[in-house]
């Protein structure tokens, strides 16, 4: 076997050239001297990576062993890595911002990688890319094997595989990269995987194990029979599951936190489970395990402590996301379905999270707001009420804090000008939403209304000028008409977008 793997890779390495490739570990150690005779392979997939980043670090081993199982296999395919802290000019570009950054190059030609990051889900994806959109099954053995060859495939019943129905399924293999695809033309093979007409079946090692395709035929609804079956009733978060959970069909999903080593979590889990049967196809069932150190920055975002937990949260991801707290904590089945029941129904409200308002919330020049005072200052017809929404681990935020002090102090003793602030993390409002940090709004005096949702607002200018104090100042003395132009904007964008995206990675 040992032979046969040497060999496999010497005919691989063959194609990059003359010149040797170092490997480590069967990938490719790849830099600018070597990186255009790498691509000239027919596949390869490689990774541009940082050797300080923790998910780098992760993936590595994963990594390999997607080259090592592609190696045994005698497969064409390469897998390579970069390290673009020492090939900067390869990352430049090639366009990497972030770390991992895989990219799938096709003969030279370069295309984003959108798989998970186990070796399996390498390997799958990478077969996925380089193969037929559906594997033909010939043999009754060949029928079985595949059906057990991943967690999740999918099987197209076709005695015409010219059919109009049989194309659009291989249309739909042919555009998903998830999972393996197979189709099947012989009467004598459907009934060794249990079919008698054509049809598509989903095969799974996880709950009912398969789910049978009803309905029309069309790219959509059969997308959508996949990307909802091939979920587990109950999901457990991870990175790895991350992006299946919220880039799916889906748009409901009931969250529970709670401790994997508590003595009565697998009794929990049970009920989770059956509940979850339940509101199949319409809400999504998530566990979040609060032992986990990642997960803390995703238990502040619901204003969740652990010794709350076990708890339920349920979001909604339309056009905002919207949260919701069920009135009663207790995790029986009953009161589970009776809190997503009232979600969907719209009985349970919105909940918005907020602080406890402190006792010298108005003790400096800057006032402090959190969600249940926010209305009563801001809304104030009589003053113009400049609003600073920050994240406390934002570094332009914090940047910010003697400046805005300052601001404060200049304006401590006007009558018609506050100057006030609100963590946007811990609190949330229903009329305003935030989506960046820091944003800074003034809302003008003399503009208030209530709409016939029985919510307050008034004219809101966003600041987009220096954030100094010559800027913020004129802008609050000209009543927004000072500091409002984009154009003035001179803040690093770029900067931003990334400590942005890199918080965003760590919920």
């Amino acid at each position: 076997m040992k032979i046969l793997i040497a060999l496999a890779l010497s005919a691989s390495l063959c194609l990059v050239g003359a010149d040797d490739i170092k490997r480590e570990e069967n990938v490719l150690v790849l830099t600018k001297d070597n990186f255009d005779d790498a691509i000239t392979n027919s596949f390869i997939l490689i990774e541009f990576y940082a050797p300080w980043c923790g998910h780098c670090k992760a993936l590595a081993p994963e990594f390999a062993k997607a080259a090592t199982l592609l190696a045994e296999e005698g497969s064409e395919i390469l897998l390579g890595k970069v390290d673009a802290t020492e090939e900067s000019e390869l990352a430049e570009k090639f366009e990497v911002r972030g770390y991992p950054t895989l990219k799938f190059f096709r003969n030279g030609k370069p295309s984003e990688y959108s798989g998970g990051r186990t070796a399996e889900d390498l390997v799958k994806w990478l077969k996925k890319k380089t193969g037929p959109p559906a594997v033909e099954l010939t043999t009754e053995e060949q029928a079985l094997k595949f059906r057990d060859s991943a967690a999740v495939v999918v099987v197209g019943f076709y005695e015409d595989k010219d059919s109009a129905d049989a194309k659009t399924y291989l249309e739909v293999a042919a555009n998903n990269d998830e999972h393996p695809f197979a189709i099947v033309s012989d009467k004598d093979i459907f009934k060794a995987l249990d079919a008698d007409k054509d049809g598509i079946v989903l095969y799974k090692n996880f709950d009912e194990k398969r789910n049978d395709f009803d309905g029309e035929v069309t790219p959509e609804k059969l997308k959508k029979f996949v990307s909802t079956n091939s979920l587990p009733l109950v999901v457990d978060f991870s990175h790895e599951t991350a992006q299946k959970i919220f880039g799916g069909e889906i748009k409901a999903h009931n969250l529970l936190f709670a401790s994997r080593k508590s003595s009565d979590y697998e009794t929990i889990i049970e009920g989770f489970r059956n509940v979850a049967k339940e509101f199949k196809n319409r809400v999504l069932f998530v566990t979040i395990n609060t032992d986990e150190e990642d997960h803390e920055r995703i238990m502040e975002f619901f204003g969740l402590k652990k010794d709350e937990t076990p708890s339920l949260r349920l979001i909604k991801l339309e056009e905002e996301m919207t949260k919701f707290k069920p009135e009663n904590k207790a995790l029986d089945e009953e009161t589970i379905k009776t809190f997503v029941e009232g979600v969907l129904s719209g009985k349970v409200k919105q909940h918005l999270l907020s602080q406890e308002l402190p006792e010298d919330w108005d003790k400096t020049g800057v006032k402090t707001l959190v969600s249940t005072n926010f209305d009563e200052v801001v809304f104030d017809k009589s003053k113009d009420v400049l609003v600073e929404f920050y994240a406390p681990w934002c570094g332009h935020c914090k940047q910010l804090v003697p400046i805005y002090d300052q601001l404060g102090d200049n304006f401590k003793d006007s009558a018609t000008v506050v100057i006030a602030k609100m963590d946007a993390t811990a609190n949330e409002l229903e009329h305003t939403k935030i989506n960046s940090f820091p944003t800074i709004k003034l809302f003008k005096k003399e503009t208030n209304e209530v709409t016939p949702l029985s919510l307050p607002l008034s004219t809101v200018v966003d600041y987009n000028g220096e954030r100094n104090l010559e800027g913020l100042t004129k802008f609050v003395e000209s009543g927004g008409q000072t500091g409002a132009d984009p154009k003035q904007e001179e803040v690093d964008e770029e900067e931003e977008k990334e400590e942005d995206k890199a918080s965003k990675d760590e919920l």
